[in-house]
Parts: structure tokens; C-alpha cells; sequence
């Protein structure tokens, strides 16, 4: 009977009445299904069909409800799985299909994403992904279209790997590439959720090129939002087993040793393999497959044309061959003269920089790659056929090894050539960086072939180059100069690959002085190559490490800096311990940083970091910054100051005791009201107890604690009391009962004899939590504390005495030490509690007459309160 009035009221005109009906299905569906033996099928027929319905009611409000409601018992599981396959889903799927109704296919589609979380996944994948594809593609209304994308993560989690690599990866680069902006950065933002249900293989070989697209988006918000995300993303790649480092399920970190012969995640056929490790000075002899469709978007428009030397093409070596390609497409050499470019004997080239038997080259066409820079940048002269017939003029001398060539004029022909190429480069030095980074490349071209020449010195035709080389900067845009900085990196290494295949160098191993000084020129190129790792595609950090450039902040985002340190952490892990070096000038970057939120956000997590990195590096890299922050904004130093104790336990014992000094400064604030900062203080000192020994606790700790203890603020004052306690139960569980007598006294002269009653009232919460917790001796704490405490029943103050009556009722009486009958104490204590019970305040009176069994929370809450 009351359903059939419900089924009434369901039909009922008034859009309000609909509404407020369908609110009350969720608590009545609850009451059905604790109660379903006495109504079976009340739910399924009578109350799921009205919520079914009001999905196409015409008012708006009444269909906002309904959703609502549906999505309420879906994560409740009062609707069965037979009900949502032949009643919920076949109406959603209606109102989604292409000739519905737009409003409503906006409202389906959410439903659908959200229906995907709390279904199996053999139902999602059989009745909503075919729809959720199609949707994906949905050209007339872009609302469909955005709702797909911020719920892109929640579909692929929903189907598993196989599917979502198989369907929704194609789908989802195509909305990466929608015409509308909001729909690339919704893509942005549910980037980490797509990688996750994603094969290593897809993730390297094509999530990571579409990733690097997106960071270089037109759109700034596009920008920001892939900046964002740019850390969660690389924290995908983590690989436990190979870099030691696993998170457990409650969160810690726990380190085990790597697993040996893990060089990639990857087989040896799967795209992207990486070849060489970081630390390895040679490549590894097995082959990598190169990806054509891989960006080619460095870390700026300078290293556009050519990015080989990424993870994605697995060039992870110090190959000189590398280098010299790199060389070869920055100069504008042609593939034919590039291809003339000979490289020495194995012999003849330094320790570092033999290639590795594997090492293939990654063919890549600059026209195929749009760059903003260099599309907008001013022409260079073309230098191409100059330096064509360079190169090619010199390479019949190079393949000859130790022997020099012969004619003497073709090493003047080619210094005349270079200075050719260098006096058309004059008029524009000062007008393009690039240009200034091309004379610098020629003028190591032009020393290498002065000495094929042994009769003319080597300092007269460089020395007016030199000075062109070594000029002052141009007063170019600093965007300029941060775009054409790694470029200019890459032109170096032609210079270094002339230097060490010079024709000249005599075969007994004798060197030129000058040689020698250009062979050990400043090393930009060795600092770009201490940036390389196998561990995840090399553009991705490339971007990640650029996020501390202030350009950055002014083209993509103020926060940017903060975006970046607040992954750190993540991207640390994923990276392991032997790749930190990647990463430590960004760190040392960020905690100078102007902006306190920045440096707060990784105070806030230097313990994990140290966690991650051990103890060497730590003391190493982290210990100078923390001592940083220890003087910095209280802002910051509350970062430091929460997780303090998990800092010190990382650390040597030497190194830790190194800051029981400092642990002091802590108590002095900027602002005297930010008592919490105290408090925090008095919580971490609870538990840095245990890392310190008993002489140390009394010669530095306890003075911080005594001086909490009479903090103007009364919840420090209470937090330092149990620090008090906790400092007498380590003096006497390490047997160092002098120190705990001595500590005695100076609480008995602090407290028990302060002029202000806060003291007094402080010694018997003291006197008490040193009885509950039995950190000290019976008999010495009846010795030394029980007279102090007891002479507190003629304290003039009640809420000193109140205080003592909890004391004794509610702890002293309640030890068996005490209880014995022929203890001598017991007497004194039971007179003590007989002259409370009379005393004229009625708050004593009521805790002094107060049995144990009947004390609750509240009364303890109403003394606080009171106190």
C-alpha cells in the first residue's frame, strides 16, 4: 500500500514534489536492504524503475536529483547488477546516442563515466566502452567531448590495460590534439590516471612524445596544466625492482637491493629500449629500435632539430657519433656531408667518449617539426655548401689516422674557407646569440685545421677569432639567450669531435700545448651529459629540470616553481638514488628560490627525499639545505619542524647531534601568537628522545622543555608536561637515576614553588602522568615527589587543588603500590582526600568524592575547559 501511494506520487505534476520524493529513496532503499527478508523486491520494482525514469523527466532539477539518487545507490550497492545492466544502462545508453537530445547526452555521458567506477569491468567494457569511444569523438556539442576527457582516467582504470590500449589510447590522442584548448588541458590533468592503466611500452613510445606536445602547446592554460602534471606523470615510470626503492601499503618507504640485469623495463625489441646507463662510460652492445613519429621538442627551441640523444631513441651513451650528428643538422650540414664526417679509431679517442657498439643513430627531418623560435627568428646566412666542402675536403685526410696529410695547401684552403664563413658571420654576432654560438664552433674548426700546418704558428690566424668568440654577450632578450643555451651546448660538441679526430696529432702521443688547452675546455657538454638517464624518456626531464628557469613562471606560470618541487619527491623515486645527479641542481635551485611557498613546499618534504636518497647523499646534498631552512621564515621552518624527527633518524650519529644546539632556536618565532609552532616543537621532542643518550637529553633537551613547560599558551604547556614525563622515563629506563634525582628538584623548585598558580597547577598534572605512566621508581617518587604534591592541599588557588584531587582519587589510590595496607604513605594520602572532600569549593569536593568507575570524557572536557 505505501508503494503504490509512492508510484502516485512519482506521477505527481508538481516538479517540487517529484524532487523532494526522489530524495528519500536512498534512506528508504537503506531500511529495504537491512530489512530485504521482509521485503524482497520492493527496491527492484517499485523504487529503482522511479529513479530510472526521472533520468528523462523535463525538469531539470528533478533530473539533477535523479542522478544524484542513482549515483547514491550505485556506491552503496542497493542496485543489483541484473537491475543496472537491463534498466539503468540501456536508458543511459539511449540518451547518449547521437540523435539525443544535447542537454541530455551532456548528463548521460557524466553518468556513464561515473557508473564505469562501480561496475565489473566484463559490464563496462561490453555495455558502456563501445559508447564512451564514440562519444570521445562527438564533433557537434564539445561539452560531451570535455566531460569524456576529465573522466579519461576513471574509464581506462575501469577496463584494464589490454582494452584501454587497444580502444581508448587512439581516442585519447585524439582529444590531445581537439581543436579546443579546455578539452587538451582536461587531457593534461588526467594524463598520470591514462599512464598508469597503460604497458610500459605505450607509455615510453607513445604517451610520453604526446605528453612532451602538450607541454608545448599554444594555449598557456594548456601549458600550465601539463607543467603541472609533468611530475605525477614521470612517477608513472617508477620501477621498483630496479631501483631498490618500494612503497609499501600504509605508505613508508622501504629499500631493498636493485635487481641485477634490469637494465630497462623494457625487452629488448620493445620501443625506446634504452641501451646505456648514466653511469656506464660505454653503451652496451645491443641494439635499439628507433620511434620516427618520437618529438622532437627539447627543452628549448635550440635543441628542436635534433633529439637523438633522448631516452626515446635510446641514446643514453657518451657516443662521439651522437655528438657529431648533433654537430652536423646544428650547423646545416646536408645528409650527404654529415655522412662524411668520419670518426677516428677507437684508440684515439678519450677515456669518456668511445661509442658503444649499439649506438644507431635516430634519423629525424627537421622540415617534419614546427619551432616557434626559429620560425619567427631572423634568417642566418647560408653556410651549408662552405662548410660541405670542409668537411669533405678534409675527410680523405682523417680517414688516414696518425698520418698528416701531405699537401699543406689544403689545410690553408680550409682555413680560408672557415675565415670566409667567419667574416660573413661578423655583421650579425651582436644581433643573435645562435650566431655568437656558430663563431665559437668555427673557431674550433679553425684551430683544428691550423694545426695540419706545422710551419705557420698556431696563435697568429686565431687570435682575432678568439676575440670575436670571447665578446661580450649582445644585449639580446634573456628568452633568447635561455633558447639558443642548448644549442649551444650541442655546437660545442662538433668543436670537442674536431679536437679529437685532428689529423695532426703525432702518433707517439706527444700533444700540441694548444691542443691540450682546447681539450680541456669548460665543459657545458660534460654538465648537459650528467643530466642523462635510461630510467624514463629523456625530453620528460629535460622539461621537468627547465620548470626552475625563470622564464617559465613569466610564459606558463607563477606557480610553476612550486608545481616543480612539489613532485619532486615522486620524481626522485622514480629516478633512484644513482640518478639523483639528474636532479640535484634543480633541488639546489628551488631551495633558494625567491618565493617562501616554494622552499615551504619542500621542507615540507625533505624527509622523504631523505628517505629516498640514504644517508650519504643526504649528508651530502640535503644536510646544507636543511640547515638553510632552519633559518628561514617560520613559514618554512614549520615544514622542517613536523617532520623533524624523521630528518634526524636518516642522519649519522655524529651529524645528528650537530643540531641539539640548534633544536633551541626553534622556541623563538617571528610571531610570539603562532603558538602552534610550539606545540609542534613539544610533540617532535617527544619523540627525538629516542635518538639521543640520556647526558644529552639533560644537557640541551630539557631546558627546551622546561621553558615550554611555561609557555604563555596553555596547550603547550600541557603538550610539555608529557614531554616532561617522557624525559624522566628515558633517564630511568637507561638507569641514569642521578639525572632523573636532578631533574626532580628542578621541577619541585620551577613548579611546586612558582609564585604564579600555573606552575603549581603544573607540578600535580606532572606528579600525576609521572604515577600513570610509571616512569619513575614507587619509592622515589614517594620519596621525593609525594611530600611536594601533598603540600598542595593548602594551596589557596581551588584549581590547583582541583588538580590534586583528580591526582590522588583518580591514579595515586589506584596503584596497588599505594593500596597495600601496611604501606606508611597510604595513611597520609587518605587524610589528604578527606580534607579535599570537605573543602568549600564544590569542584574539589565533587573530584575529591569522585570514584574512578564513573568518571567520563565529559567531566575530564569540563576541568579542561575550566583549567
Amino acid at each position: 500500500m505505501v508503494m503504490e501511494i509512492v508510484v502516485r506520487l512519482s506521477e505527481d505534476a508538481e516538479p517540487t514534489v517529484r524532487t523532494d520524493l526522489v530524495e528519500q529513496i536512498p534512506p528508504i532503499a537503506v531500511f529495504l536492504q537491512e530489512n530485504r527478508s521482509n521485503f524482497p523486491g520492493v527496491l527492484a520494482d517499485y523504487l529503482t524503475p522511479i529513479v530510472v525514469r526521472y533520468l528523462t523527466d523535463p525538469n531539470n532539477q528533478v533530473r539533477k536529483s535523479s542522478q544524484e539518487v542513482l549515483l547514491i545507490l550505485l556506491e552503496q550497492d542497493l542496485i543489483s547488477q541484473h537491475d543496472i545492466e537491463n534498466k539503468v544502462c540501456p536508458i543511459l545508453l539511449a540518451l547518449s546516442a547521437p540523435d539525443s537530445d544535447d542537454e541530455y547526452k551532456a548528463e548521460a555521458v557524466n553518468i556513464i563515466c561515473k557508473l564505469a567506477s562501480v561496475l565489473n569491468k566484463s559490464t563496462v567494457e561490453r555495455l558502456l566502452l563501445p559508447r564512451f569511444c564514440e562519444l570521445c569523438g562527438d564533433g557537434k556539442l564539445f561539452q560531451v567531448r570535455k566531460v569524456c576527457a576529465t573522466n579519461f582516467g576513471d574509464i581506462c582504470h575501469a577496463v584494464g590495460q589490454e582494452a584501454t590500449e587497444k580502444f581508448l589510447i587512439p581516442k585519447f590522442l585524439e582529444l590531445c590534439s581537439d581543436n579546443v584548448w579546455g578539452m587538451r588541458k582536461a587531457c593534461a590533468e588526467c594524463f598520470m590516471a591514462v599512464s598508469y592503466s597503460a604497458s610500459p611500452e605505450v607509455r615510453r613510445a607513445q604517451l610520453s612524445p604526446l605528453f612532451i606536445r602538450l607541454i608545448s602547446d599554444p594555449c598557456r592554460w594548456v601549458r600550465q596544466a601539463a607543467f603541472q602534471f609533468l611530475g605525477p606523470f614521470i612517477s608513472t615510470f617508477a620501477n621498483p625492482p630496479r631501483a631498490g626503492l618500494y612503497i609499501g601499503e600504509d605508505g613508508p618507504l622501504s629499500i631493498r637491493p636493485p635487481a641485477r640485469g634490469l637494465d630497462s623495463d623494457f625487452t629488448p625489441g620493445s620501443p625506446g629500449t634504452g641501451s646505456c646507463g648514466s653511469t656506464s662510460s660505454a653503451c652496451s652492445a645491443r641494439p635499439v629500435r628507433t620511434e620516427p613519429d618520437l618529438p622532437t621538442e627539447g627543452t628549448s627551441a635550440g635543441t628542436s632539430n635534433f633529439l637523438c640523444r633522448s631516452s626515446s631513441c635510446g641514446m643514453m651513451g657518451n657516443s662521439v657519433e651522437d655528438s657529431a650528428l648533433a654537430g652536423a643538422e646544428l650547423t646545416g650540414l646536408s645528409p650527404e656531408a654529415s655522412a662524411t664526417l668520419k670518426l677516428p679509431e677507437r684508440n684515439d679517442l678519450p677515456v669518456n667518449s668511445h661509442p658503444g657498439p649499439g649506438s644507431w643513430t635516430c634519423p629525424e627531418s627537421p622540415e617534419d617539426v614546427f619551432n616557434n623560435f626559429l620560425y619567427w627568428r631572423t634568417p642566418l646566412p647560408d653556410i651549408s655548401k662552405d662548410l660541405e666542402e670542409l668537411f669533405l675536403s678534409e675527410a680523405g685526410p682523417r680517414e688516414k689516422g696518425c698520418s698528416r696529410p701531405e699537401p699543406v695547401q689544403n689545410s690553408c684552403v680550409a682555413r680560408s674557407e672557415i675565415q670566409k664563413v667567419l667574416d660573413s658571420l661578423q655583421e650579425h654576432v651582436m644581433d643573435d646569440p645562435d650566431v655568437q654560438a656558430q663563431v665559437q664552433v668555427l673557431s674550433a674548426a679553425l684551430r683544428a685545421a691550423q694545426l695540419d700546418s706545422v710551419n705557420e704558428p698556431a696563435h697568429q690566424p686565431t687570435e682575432g677569432l678568439n676575440e670575436v668568440s670571447a665578446s661580450d654577450p649582445s644585449p639580446a632578450s634573456d628568452n633568447q639567450m635561455a633558447l639558443s643555451a642548448s644549442s649551444l651546448q650541442k655546437e660545442l660538441s662538433v668543436a670537442r669531435i674536431l679536437q679529437s679526430t685532428d689529423p695532426g696529432e703525432p702518433c707517439g702521443g706527444v700533444r700540441d700545448p694548444l691542443e691540450t688547452e682546447q681539450r680541456h675546455l669548460p665543459a657545458p657538454l660534460e654538465e648537459n651529459k650528467s643530466k642523462l638517464q635510461d630510467v624514463i624518456p629523456q625530453p620528460l626531464l629535460d622539461q621537468y629540470v627547465s620548470m626552475t628557469d625563470p622564464a617559465r613562471a613569466q610564459t606558463v606560470d607563477t606557480d610553476i616553481a612550486k608545481h616543480c618541487a612539489y613532485s619532486l619527491p615522486g620524481v626522485a623515486l622514480t629516478l633512484g638514488r644513482r640518478n639523483w645527479h639528474c636532479l640535484k641542481d634543480t633541488y639546489e635551485t628551488l631551495a633558494s628560490d625567491m618565493q617562501w611557498k616554494v622552499r615551504r613546499t619542500l621542507a615540507f618534504s625533505i624527509h622523504e627525499l631523505a628517505a629516498i636518497l640514504g644517508d650519504q647523499l643526504t649528508a651530502a646534498d640535503l644536510v646544507p639545505i636543511f640547515n638553510g631552512f632552519l633559518k628561514d621564515l617560520d613559514e618554512v621552518r614549520i615544514g622542517i619542524l613536523k617532520h623533524l624527527y624523521d630528518f634526524l633518524k636518516l642522519l649519522h650519529e655524529d651529524k645528528r647531534r650537530e643540531y641539539l644546539y640548534q633544536l633551541q632556536e626553534f622556541v623563538v618565532t617571528d610571531n610570539s601568537r603562532n603558538w602552534r609552532f610550539r606545540y609542534e616543537l613539544a610533540e617532535q621532542l617527544i619523540l627525538i628522545l629516542e635518538l639521543y643518550n640520556p647526558h644529552d637529553v639533560y644537557d640541551y633537551l630539557m631546558h627546551i622543555a622546561l621553558k615550554l613547560c611555561a609557555d604563555k599558551v596553555s596547550e603547550v604547556r600541557w603538550i610539555s608536561f608529557k614531554l616532561v614525563v617522557a624525559i624522566l622515563q628515558k633517564f630511568y629506563s637507561h638507569s641514569e637515576s642521578a639525572l632523573g634525582l636532578a631533574f626532580v628538584h628542578e621541577l619541585i623548585v620551577r613548579f611546586r614553588h612558582c609564585a604564579k598558580w600555573v606552575g603549581r597547577q603544573a607540578f600535580a598534572f606532572i606528579c600525576q602522568a609521572v604515577v600513570s605512566e610509571e616512569c619513575i621508581p614507587a619509592d622515589q617518587f614517594v620519596e621525593h615527589l609525594l611530600p611536594s604534591l601533598l603540600s598542595l592541599v593548602s594551596d589557596p588557588v581551588p584549581n590547583v587543588r582541583v588538580l590534586l584531587a583528580r591526582a590522588l582519587r583518580q591514579t595515586l589510590l589506584e596503584k596497588a603500590y599505594l593500596r597495600n595496607a601496611g604501606n606508611p604513605h597510604l595513611e597520609v594520602i587518605e587524610e589528604t582526600v578527606l580534607a579535599l572532600q570537605s573543602d568549600p569549593d564544590p569542584d574539589v569536593s565533587f573530584f575529591a568524592t569522585l570514584q574512578p568507575k564513573r568518571r567520563s570524557t565529559a567531566d575530564s572536557r569540563v576541568l579542561e575547559e575550566r583549567n
